[in-house]
């Protein structure tokens, strides 16, 4: 999990392009993260950082996908593995290479920070893995892991910086944060979910239940969501046949989104999300703060 104590990330923009090449550190520390957009891969090469032992990860986001894709691996020289990727590989567009401003990793190091990341990343479920196997745990030295903890946790809060929270935990959300998105006509139970607002927008919670039938004038956005968010294993269809069940975490970008995809039609989530007193997330996060206008509701 981050630290959450104030932190300094100092960004070095090399060709001093804002969302091109750019290398972060803590300055204190000896780990630096070297961000590649895919098509800077040549000039990428002209950075020594790149040339060294490092853990590194490929960045993705197909059109019909519900999360994006990454794929976590180690090389001796991040660039030349980079360039093996980049002739092998369709689905990346970012990369991020961490590696060491003393030259310290080494094969060992890094083999293991790849096997840990793995392990991380496919128990926050953030991103689809396209190496989610992984492999065995490589020996370490007690030493050594303890090392290598101090330095995942500065790969963990460079990486989230640079907006790809690969490994980050998800935060537990306090229970006066919780939230309840609950229909319940005569018939039996429709909705009953809960979730929370998060930085990233809004995370409906393992174990919500919600409407399987979509309304008829549901709209295409939401009825391929659905199917992708199916096909990937976030929602499972219950035995009953009449209701969804959210397997993992999930956030989405609005909360109006979350809500339109338990109810299975549109709905504004600010009203629909309610705490155990029965206010409304608008109550409690937009009029609180004097926002007022109108949301979309679309979860795209």
């Amino acid at each position: 999990m981050i630290d959450r104590r104030p932190q300094t990330i100092q960004f070095f923009l090399p060709q001093g392009e804002p969302r091109g090449l750019r290398i972060a550190e803590i300055t204190t520390r000896i780990v630096q993260a070297v961000y590649v957009p895919r098509n800077k891969l040549t000039e990428a090469g002209d950075r020594p950082e790149l040339r060294g032992v490092g853990v590194y990860f490929l960045f993705g986001q197909p059109e019909e996908a519900a999360k994006p894709i990454c794929y976590i691996g180690e090389a001796e020289d991040c660039h030349t593995r980079l360039k093996q990727h980049n002739a092998s590989k369709d689905f990346w567009q970012q990369a991020i290479a961490i590696v060491s401003k003393t030259g310290s990793f080494t094969k060992a190091h890094v083999r293991y920070l790849e096997w840990y990341c793995i392990g991380k990343a496919k128990e926050v479920s953030r991103y689809t893995l396209e190496n989610g196997n992984g492999s065995s745990e490589p020996f370490t030295t007690e030493p050594m892991r303890a090392d290598l903890m101090d330095a995942f946790d500065t790969l963990n809060v460079l990486t989230s910086a640079l907006g790809y929270p690969v490994v980050e935990a998800r935060l537990q959300a306090q229970r006066e944060e919780i939230f309840y998105c609950t229909r319940r006509p005569r018939d039996g139970v429709e909705c009953d979910a809960k979730g929370y607002p998060t930085d990233d927008g809004f995370t409906v919670m393992a174990g919500s239940r919600g409407r399987k039938k979509m309304a008829d004038y549901a709209g295409e956005w939401l009825i391929s969501g659905r199917r992708e968010l199916m096909e990937a294993g976030v929602i499972q269809e219950e035995s009953d046949g009449e209701h969804i069940r959210f397997a993992e975490d999930y956030t989405f970008k609005t909360p109006s989104g979350a809500a339109m995809m338990l109810i299975g039609s549109p709905a504004n989530g600010w009203t629909e999300w309610k705490d155990r007193d029965g206010r409304t997330l608008d109550e409690l996060k937009r009029q609180a703060s004097g926002v007022t206008e109108a949301d979309t509701g679309n979860c795209e």
